[in-house]
C-alpha cells in the first residue's frame, strides 16, 4: 500500500486519544479476561433515566416523530432550553438564541470550529477534562493551558488568568463544576474574572455548565454571563440533559450564545450532523419541561457517595484528597506513592503508572490525572453504588498499603 494513503489531516495527527476511553477500554480488556473490576473511570451517572423521560421518547416513537428536524433543534425543545436559562440561570434569551446539538460535545466543537484560525489560542484551565485541549488542536488552535494548582483550590485565579491572555487569545473555557477535580466557582470568582475579561473585548467565552445541579452543600451555582450580563454577547453557555437527568447515551447538549456565533454553528452543524435525534429531543422537552425532583434526589446521592470516598481516601496512606464542591469526581493526590514499588513488583514512577497498576492488581480502575494536565493525581469518578464504592475503597486501601 502507498504510506500516502494513509496520510491523515494534519491536525488529528498530532491529537492524543481520550485517557478517559483508554481505560475504559482496558476495562473492557481486564473483563473480558474474567476478572470483575469495579471502573471508577466513567464519567455518567449510574442511574437509569427518569421514566417520564423513557415513556415520551416512546411516545414520540409511536407517534412517527422520526423524521429529520430542524438543524438548530425542535422548537418546543429550544422554547425549553430558553425557559431554562431565564429560570434557572437568570440569562436573557428566547428560543431563537439557542442551539440543540448532538450532545455537549458538539456544542464545544461547533464553537471552536466556527471561530477558529491559525495562531488564535485557548486558555484551558488546567486541570480539565481531557477533550479540550484536543479539540483546540483539531480546530486548528493552540491550547494555552493555565495551570491552576491545589492552593488555589484548582481554580482559575484573575491573576492567572491574565499572564495567559495575549492579543491572539480567542476563547477562555471556562468548567463549572470542574471535571476532573468538583471545583466550583463562587459568584464572587466568577466576577474576579469577568473583571479581567471586560478589559480584554477580544475575548470569546465558553461556559461549560454540565454539572450545574450537582453542586453540594447548599451552595449555589452560578455562570458567568449571568454575574456579568456585559459578557453574554460574547459568551456561549453550554449545558444539557446528560448529567442531571441520567441521559448520557441520549446525546442532547444545548447551548445560547449571541446570534452571529449561533448562525455560523448552525451553518456547520447543517454540513456535518443535521439536527439531534428527534426522539432524544423529544425525551429532552420531557426531561426540561416535567417534573424535577429526580435533580435533587440524585444530587444528594452523589453527596453521600463524595462523603464515602473522599473519607475513604483521606485515610489511606500515600493518597490525599479535598472534600470537591460538585460534580461526582474525587482528585486524589497519589504523590505519596510516587518512587515506590506495587506489592506486584511494578515501580510507581507516574500517575499512569499508579492508575494501570491499580486496575491490574486491585481490579479498580482510575484515571490518571496527568491525563487532565496535573500530576501525580488520580481521577475517580464515584457514580456508583455505594457497595461497589465501598469495595473499590477497600481495594484502593489494600493496594496503597501493599506499596514498598
Amino acid at each position: 500500500m502507498d504510506a500516502s494513503l494513509q496520510r491523515l489531516n494534519v491536525h488529528l495527527a498530532s491529537v492524543q486519544p481520550s485517557a478517559t476511553y483508554r481505560m475504559m477500554d482496558r476495562v473492557a480488556a481486564r473483563r473480558a479476561e474474567g476478572a470483575n473490576v469495579i471502573s471508577l473511570s466513567a464519567g455518567e451517572p449510574d442511574f437509569d433515566t427518569p421514566a417520564h423521560i423513557r415513556a415520551a421518547a416512546i411516545d414520540a416513537i409511536n407517534a412517527g416523530h422520526t423524521r429529520y428536524t430542524p438543524v438548530a433543534g425542535m422548537r418546543a425543545l429550544r422554547e425549553a432550553v430558553a425557559r431554562k436559562f431565564q429560570r434557572e440561570n437568570g440569562l436573557d434569551c428566547s428560543w431563537q438564541d439557542t442551539l440543540v446539538c448532538s450532545g455537549g460535545k458538539q456544542v464545544i466543537y461547533n464553537a471552536l470550529a466556527a471561530t477558529l484560525n491559525a495562531g488564535d489560542e485557548v486558555i484551558v484551565p488546567a486541570p480539565c477534562w481531557v477533550s479540550y485541549p484536543e479539540m483546540v488542536q483539531l480546530c486548528g488552535g493552540r491550547a494555552v493551558i493555565a495551570k491552576c494548582e491545589h492552593g488555589a483550590g484548582f481554580k482559575l485565579t484573575p491573576e492567572t488568568l491574565s499572564q495567559a491572555i495575549s492579543a491572539r487569545t480567542r476563547w477562555l473555557i471556562l468548567n463549572s463544576p470542574s471535571n476532573p477535580t468538583g471545583a466550583v466557582y463562587s459568584r464572587d470568582e466568577l466576577r474576579l474574572l469577568a473583571d479581567v475579561l471586560l478589559k480584554h473585548p477580544h475575548i470569546l467565552v465558553l461556559s461549560d455548565d454540565i454539572y450545574e445541579h450537582l453542586v453540594f452543600d447548599g451552595a449555589g451555582f452560578a455562570t458567568i454571563a449571568q454575574v456579568e450580563p456585559r459578557l453574554a454577547e460574547r459568551t456561549v453557555t453550554m449545558n444539557g440533559v446528560s448529567k442531571a437527568y441520567a441521559m448520557t447515551g441520549w446525546r442532547i447538549g444545548f447551548c445560547t450564545a449571541p446570534r452571529w456565533l449561533l448562525d455560523a454553528m448552525e451553518k456547520l452543524q447543517g454540513q456535518q450532523t443535521s439536527g439531534a435525534s428527534s426522539i432524544s429531543q423529544h425525551a429532552a422537552l420531557a426531561a426540561l419541561e416535567g417534573p424535577q425532583d429526580f435533580i435533587e434526589t440524585s444530587r444528594r446521592v452523589f453527596q453521600a457517595r463524595r462523603d464515602l470516598m473522599v473519607a475513604s481516601l483521606t485515610a489511606t496512606p500515600g493518597l490525599r484528597c479535598d472534600l470537591p464542591a460538585g460534580a461526582f469526581y474525587a482528585f486524589a493526590s497519589c504523590e505519596g506513592l510516587i518512587g515506590r514499588t506495587s506489592k506486584g513488583g511494578v515501580p510507581l514512577r507516574t500517575d499512569e503508572d499508579v492508575a494501570l497498576a491499580l486496575l491490574e492488581e486491585a481490579n479498580v480502575a482510575a484515571v490518571q490525572g496527568s491525563a487532565f494536565g496535573l500530576g501525580p493525581y488520580i481521577r475517580i469518578a464515584y457514580a456508583l453504588d455505594d457497595q461497589a464504592l465501598r469495595q473499590a475503597s477497600d481495594a484502593i486501601a489494600e493496594f496503597a498499603s501493599a506499596c514498598r
